[in-house]
């Protein structure tokens, strides 16, 4: 089910076929702390695995953000930007607010994200520091 929702003249699709993967690729690798030097391949195969959110202003493609989640238990919020001259217009927090709204991501029961400077951002919907972090694992790689 392709999701589309409008506001202000900004529209948010989760239609892959409209997503500039070019800009996503540019942004990812070279602007944003968390995915420096990501190849394209990975981008792709990313998007291709993954519920992804677009944000647009007409055809121009102004932001992005992807949930990797089996759609019934966990979710993972990642890759979420607004390209920087668009900032401040609240655009990140309708963002956000339409994908833990997207009917195909209720009744999980668990969201997962990782930020290091937007903790205000994703407390206003409900996110919090981990009591049980220290539970958490990883593989590094």
């Amino acid at each position: 089910m392709t999701l589309s929702v409008d506001r202000d003249g900004f529209m948010i699709s989760t239609d892959k076929t409209r997503l500039n993967v070019e800009l996503i690729h540019q942004f990812l690798c070279q602007e944003s702390y968390w995915a420096q030097g990501r190849s394209l391949e990975t981008v792709l195969k990313s998007i291709e695995h993954s519920e992804s959110f677009g944000v647009y202003e007409g055809e121009r493609q102004i932001g992005f953000a992807r949930v990797v989640t089996d759609y019934c238990t966990f979710a993972w919020l990642a890759d979420v930007f607004i390209v920087p001259e668009y900032r401040g217009r609240g655009l990140s927090k309708w963002l956000v607010s339409v994908i833990v709204a997207h009917p195909g991501l209720q009744g999980l029961t668990r969201w997962l994200l990782a930020t290091k400077d937007a903790h205000g951002l994703y407390c206003k919907f409900g996110f919090a520091d981990l009591p049980e972090g220290r539970f958490l694992m990883r593989v590094a790689g």
